[in-house]
């Protein structure tokens, strides 16, 4: 016996195990494929974006960057027209040429031979230097090509390049421009670059030449970070990571400036990139908490559960083994082990049945028989009282009656039902105390007893009306002696006829046998009334029809006169629907060009002409615009500064249209809207003063996205 309660435990232990593992770990494995594949779309994702607005930043500053060299060409180039041949005009356009442009920090005139005869500084001027640059590559390239751009090199850590440019004519000489290029850092600013990132600028030998607050100092040389050797490699793709100058990961994206043999590089820290992917697998590890804790407990819910149904089926074929045969096994779990317990109880029955005195048996089917006998006497009776009268007030006292009689209640009640009143009204009785005043021949469809039976058109029997709900027929039979009751209800194909009730003053429950005999009872109810309904029906049918004829008469005639009628109803209502068509279709053109508070006033308006006439009214006027706008559009895109203008007005028109404001004019960010003209309000001030508060309120977080 222990061997086998070993074996029980160790069966209901493996069945704990294997639900509690096999739900986590689905949960786990589920939770974790799903993050795994959004962390994975995510990281793509962000790295994509980030990436293409590193290298948009740096294509535009790059782009900027080859405009200011052509314009200092441009400038350099009006000192070498041919005009100015005299040695101290080109001295006196040289010093012009400094005054303007503060880049230039020194000019020199080559002759045709390549020897120096001028050369102006901010310090000073020198002519006739005669210094031989005849091999120097800023003259001989200027010559070949007509302008050549030097390499940069530092002077006291300031990078500087030199701009030459050929004069016009033959063998006329070169003019060579030293260049500050310490204008560069202003393309590259903390509000160009961003927050996060930083950004610099290289020459061909890697270089740098211009920083942003947070980027590497100048003059530095990163020729050997992996970002900057793919950038100014010939032929090669920029690379998107990388490294930067204090070692640290980066997302880089890099832009050439053609001329120069530049790169602007823009940087972010991958740390800093990447921080949304962290939150992410943050926020997948608490979700695949959540789900390992829930996932335990179903998983512990469902083994104990599993668990329960199996000892209770071990406990009782122990007590069947024993010889115990009335216990049943109580398992309600609608599955298989429910049907598992029914198939044990339905053998315990089987087998209790078997042990029974057959001389017990005997008599109580010969009482049986009896009582067959004469529940077949008693409905043969009931059926030719309902087969030889159509009067209910003959047939349902028999019914009655032979009810009482046959199941040896106390007392039967029968119930018609006013459907219009939706109520029960008692139209038998049998047996009932008059002591109960009454109270029981009117009962209101809802929640009692009778209503119940109807709905679900089953026999309802109560063994003890005192254990039941309260309702109306329970408080009328116990005041009147009765504590059980059985409940009929009488319907047919057409909805519900009533009730048969069946009262007993003994407690107890009501035989199988007694509730089929009261079916058919309340089926020859059901057939009395039926037939009683339809003769009452046809009388009254007839009697219709006789008056419907007479009435179809006189609607014949009617019918030709509203012929006519609703023929001229016909066209004035065509005519007024061209008409309404004509207007809906003029206040929808006046909406395009006009406000559709104004489009709907001069629709409505009788006398549209008066609206145009000149009056004196106090109106209030509500100015807006973004502070900084110019300065904004200046240092953006135009696409940029478009995109901004588009979300602003919407903004401010579905406030404008909420407080029901004229807007007058809007030119850029400026807009005008009126408030008592032409639609007058009385509280046209207030609603100005909210439309603005609200306005600074809505447009706050704009700006803030906007920086």
């Amino acid at each position: 016996m222990a061997g086998a309660n070993d074996k029980t435990r160790f069966l209901r232990e493996g069945l704990f195990a294997k639900y509690v593992v096999s739900l986590v770990g689905l949960v786990v494995f589920v939770l974790a494929v799903n993050g795994a594949m959004e962390t994975w779309i995510s990281y793509r994702a962000t790295r994509t974006q980030l990436t293409d607005g590193l290298e948009d930043k740096a294509q535009a500053a790059a782009r900027r960057i080859e405009q200011s060299i052509s314009e200092l060409e441009r400038q350099i180039s009006w000192v070498t027209r041919a005009s100015q041949d005299t040695l101290e005009k080109r001295r006196a356009d040289y010093a012009q040429l400094l005054h303007q442009v503060a880049v230039v920090n020194q000019l020199f005139q080559l002759n045709g031979e390549g020897r120096e005869v001028l050369r102006v500084s901010r310090q000073s001027t020198t002519t006739g230097g005669n210094a031989d640059l005849s091999r120097d590559m800023r003259f001989t390239e200027t010559v070949a090509r007509g302008v050549s751009y030097a390499p940069a090199w530092f002077a006291d850590r300031t990078p500087m390049m030199s701009i030459s440019v050929a004069h016009s004519g033959f063998n006329a000489g070169v003019t060579v421009a030293e260049i500050d290029l310490g204008f560069l850092a202003e393309y590259l600013t903390d509000a160009q670059v961003g927050k996060a990132a930083f950004a610099y600028v290289v020459d061909p030998r890697g270089r740098v030449l211009a920083t942003s607050s947070k980027g590497p100092e100048v003059g530095k040389d990163l020729s050997k970070l992996p970002q900057v050797a793919a950038a100014i490699a010939p032929g090669h793709e920029t690379d998107t990571s990388g490294t930067d100058f204090n070692g640290h990961a980066v997302m880089s994206a890099a832009s050439t400036v053609p001329k120069l043999g530049w790169s602007v590089l823009f940087e972010q820290p991958t740390t800093q990139a990447l921080m949304p992917i962290r939150d992410q697998l943050v926020r997948i590890a608490l979700l695949i908490g959540i789900g390992l804790m829930v996932a335990i407990l179903a998983g512990t819910l469902l083994a104990r559960r599993m668990i329960i149904p199996i000892t209770a089926l071990r406990d009782g074929a122990q007590l069947l083994g024993e010889g115990d045969f009335s216990h049943r096994i109580d398992v309600h779990t609608s599955d298989e082990l429910e049907d598992l317990a029914g198939q044990f109880n339905r053998m315990a029955g089987q087998i209790q049945e078997t042990y029974s005195n057959l001389e017990t048996k005997v008599e109580e089917r010969t009482r049986d028989l009896a009582q067959s006998i004469n529940e077949l006497k008693v409905l043969e009776e009931v059926g030719r009282a309902v087969a030889s009268s159509l009067d209910l007030n003959a047939v349902l006292p028999t019914i009655a009656a032979r009810a009482i009689e046959i199941t040896h209640a106390d007392a039967v009640l029968i119930y018609g039902f006013d459907a219009e009143r939706r109520r029960f009204n008692l139209v038998e009785a049998g047996g009932i105390d008059q002591s109960a005043d009454g109270a029981h021949d009117t009962i209101d469809e809802g929640d009692n007893i009778l209503s119940a039976a109807a709905k679900s058109g089953e026999p309802i029997a109560l063994a003890d009306l005192a254990q039941a709900t309260e309702q109306p027929l329970r408080e009328v039979a116990i005041a009147a002696g009765f504590h059980s009751v059985l409940v009929v209800p009488l319907v047919d194909q057409q909805g519900t006829l009533g009730s048969l009730v069946v009262l007993r003053r003994a407690a107890g429950e009501f035989a199988p046998s007694i509730i089929g005999l009261m079916r058919t009872f309340a089926n020859q109810a059901v057939l009395a009334m039926r037939n009683a309904r339809l003769f009452t029906e046809v009388a009254h049918k007839g009697r219709e029809l006789q008056a419907a004829n007479e009435t179809v008469r006189a609607q014949a005639d009617k019918l030709k006169l509203q012929t006519e009628q609703l023929k001229d109803w016909n066209r004035s209502l065509e005519e007024r629907v061209r008409t309404q068509l004509g207007e809906i279709e003029r206040i929808r053109k006046l909406e395009r060009f006009l406000a559709p508070q104004v489009a709907q006033l001069i629709a409505s308006s009788d006398s549209p002409e008066g609206l145009l006439t000149s009056q004196r009214r106090e109106v209030t006027v509500v100015f807006c615009d973004l502070r900084g706008f110019t300065a904004f559009t200046e240092a953006t895109e135009p696409e940029e500064a478009m995109n901004v203008l588009r979300e602003y007005h919407a903004a401010l028109g579905e406030l404008i249209f909420k407080y029901e404001g004229t807007l007058d004019k809007y030119a850029g960010d400026g807009v005008m809207i009126l408030f008592n003209a032409p639609i007058q309000f009385e509280d046209h001030t207030q609603r100005a003063v909210k439309m603005a508060v609200e306005m600074r309120d809505t447009i706050g977080p704009l700006t803030e996205r906007w920086r």
